[in-house]
């Protein structure tokens, strides 16, 4: 059973982040070679940085914080749909042509996916996205879990931002910053973790994600996050 890494690095310099978001910065807290005890890092960057998954608080005022969201919901089968490289915006028509065979965690391999390759610190504004009517065709689908390719699902320069709303008003967990170039389109068992973060600021959370193998034909899940 072949399981792929899907998470990106979080690297200074190298991991790009997006825009407006905090710089990645890690520096050494404490160092055995200046004579500490254990080697320590410091750690700061956004919430949304890499690999991660947005929280319905994420736009949504006193809406429910990651550390709420269930663990089934990030644990399970999923569906891998890969978009030709001329699609630009995942739109109602991209959700209605595929068929999901029972699958409610869907994950969209797109041309973003060649973005990681060098350099990756460059911060790409023509990335592929879910479109408003997308995000509608796929809660209509009952999808409860949708990831892509990049570091949003929102159209970059969005001022309603309704591709977010969308699907976070309806409880669909969206993971975005994935790395999907290895991975054949098909069923796979998701895990996707995200740090247990809480306090008033859980809008989202770096996660680690992989995808395992799995037989067609089983995509049986229970849906236990309710508003």
């Amino acid at each position: 059973m072949h399981i792929y890494d899907i998470s990106v690095h979080i690297t200074p310099g190298e991991t790009p982040v997006y825009a407006g978001d905090p710089a990645i910065i890690i520096e050494s807290a404490l160092a055995r070679a200046r004579g500490d005890a254990a080697n320590v890092s410091t750690l700061h960057f956004g919430a949304h940085t890499g690999t991660h998954i947005d929280a319905p608080a994420h736009f949504i005022d006193g809406g429910p914080e990651i550390w709420t969201i269930p663990i089934d919901r990030l644990i399970g089968p999923t569906r891998v749909v890969e978009l030709a490289d001329d699609v630009r915006a995942i739109d109602a028509a991209h959700v209605s042509a595929h068929d999901f065979g029972g699958f409610t965690r869907v994950l969209f391999k797109t041309r973003n996916s060649a973005f990681w390759d060098s350099p990756r610190s460059v911060f790409r504004e023509d990335f592929t996205y879910i479109a408003p009517d997308g995000a509608r065709a796929l809660v209509d689908a009952g999808v409860e879990l949708v990831g892509i390719d990049y570091l949003s699902v929102e159209q970059f320069g969005s001022i309603d931002f309704q591709t977010h709303v969308t699907l976070l008003s309806r409880g669909v967990v969206i993971v975005e910053g994935l790395d999907l170039r290895e991975v054949p389109a098909g069923a796979y068992e998701l895990i996707c973790l995200p740090l247990k973060l809480g306090g008033g600021h859980g809008d989202g959370a770096p996660a680690r994600a992989i995808l395992r193998e799995m037989a067609e034909g089983t995509a049986t899940q229970v849906n236990t996050f309710q508003f």
